[in-house]
């Protein structure tokens, strides 16, 4: 049973650095900051979750309720914050990438 958690642990874990990558990958390439916001903040809410689940699976000693209490918190942060990037972006009237290039409404 301990080989089976550890490679679940390591596929967890493996997942959620994939999906960090891509976060990371998507602020840098992505033309604009809504396209930025919704990938970074997409990404990294299920990089996150994943790395945490990666801990808990791999770490005996760690109390299940505060890696529950993280993927709360992570829940409700990550998504809010990635909303308020791209409601001051719109407010501000910063332009948006569309398939005719660069639009400002």
């Amino acid at each position: 049973m301990d080989l089976a958690l550890q490679l679940l642990g390591g596929l967890l874990f493996a997942a959620g650095a994939f999906f960090m990558i891509v976060a990371a990958v998507g602020a840098a390439r992505l033309p604009d900051v809504y396209c930025r916001s919704h990938g970074v903040g997409k990404a990294m809410t299920l990089g996150v979750l994943l790395l945490l689940f990666a801990l808990g699976v791999l770490v005996e000693a760690v109390a299940w309720w505060k890696i529950f209490l993280a993927i709360i918190f992570q829940l409700a942060t990550i998504p809010v914050a990635s909303h308020l990037f791209c409601l001051v972006a719109y407010r501000k009237k910063v332009k948006r990438w569309s398939a005719q290039g660069w639009v400002q409404d």
